[in-house]
């Protein structure tokens, strides 16, 4: 009889494990920019757009559109598949926007300050996580129009968007690691506050690779 139980307590352990934590992702993503948007106050200068748009962009949008997906935690988990994925393209589109937006406040203040341009690795990483998300965005059209991959399987088309969605979503929470070392986020925040956003970076990439990487190994099992 013990033997027995042990199994059917450990699922649902982990059930309850994976809701929580796909709970805790939604209300990381949303506290971490609005404390974004408070600490900046967007439209007070052109710096002031940047970290407020690329944390509503990676932290808001990518992570809520992915986790529209999740079995245990998604707000449109009755919804149907076709439902999700256009409110995963809109969600998308608002991050690739913002994302751009906030790339182009940072370049712009720049050029009226006279700095120079990609001095430092979150300038850089920042640069590249940008061309992605565009070059992701662009990629992902074949999936609503399926007559643009021919030669390509709609199941396939999906474990490379899957894939590559994650390589996006894990350079920007990288980029916005890297803006937490900035002269600006160090010098507007304790110390303590500092680790806190740090943690809360990461236990959101940590969720999203689980479900992602749980969602694939699923399709792969099924398909084999």
């Amino acid at each position: 009889m013990v033997h027995k139980k042990e199994p059917e307590s450990e699922p649902r352990l982990y059930g309850f494990t994976r809701t929580a934590s796909v709970v805790l992702t939604h209300l990381i993503c949303f506290g971490f920019a609005v404390f974004i948007s408070v600490l900046s106050r967007p439209g007070t200068s052109w710096f002031s757009w940047h970290p407020f748009l690329m944390t509503l962009a990676f932290s808001f949008f990518m992570t809520e559109a992915i986790l529209l997906f999740s079995p245990e935690g998604s707000p449109i988990k009755s919804f149907s598949h076709k439902t999700k994925g256009g409110v995963h393209r809109l969600l998308q589109g608002l991050c690739a926007s913002c994302a751009v937006l906030g790339f182009a406040a940072i370049f712009y203040n720049k050029h009226l300050s006279g700095k120079p341009h990609f001095t430092s690795w979150h300038g850089l990483l920042g640069l590249l996580t940008v061309c992605v998300v565009i070059a992701q965005s662009l990629a992902a059209m074949p999936l609503s129009y399926p007559s643009l991959a021919k030669g390509w399987s709609l199941a396939k088309l999906k474990r490379y968007h899957a894939a590559s969605g994650l390589i996006t979503y894990l350079l920007g929470s990288a980029s916005m690691l890297l803006g937490l070392c900035s002269v600006w986020f160090a010098g507007a925040v304790r110390e303590y506050t500092w680790y806190l956003s740090a943690v809360c970076l990461v236990l959101s990439a940590l969720v999203i690779m689980n479900q992602v990487s749980r969602s694939y190994m699923a399709k792969k099992r099924f398909q084999s």
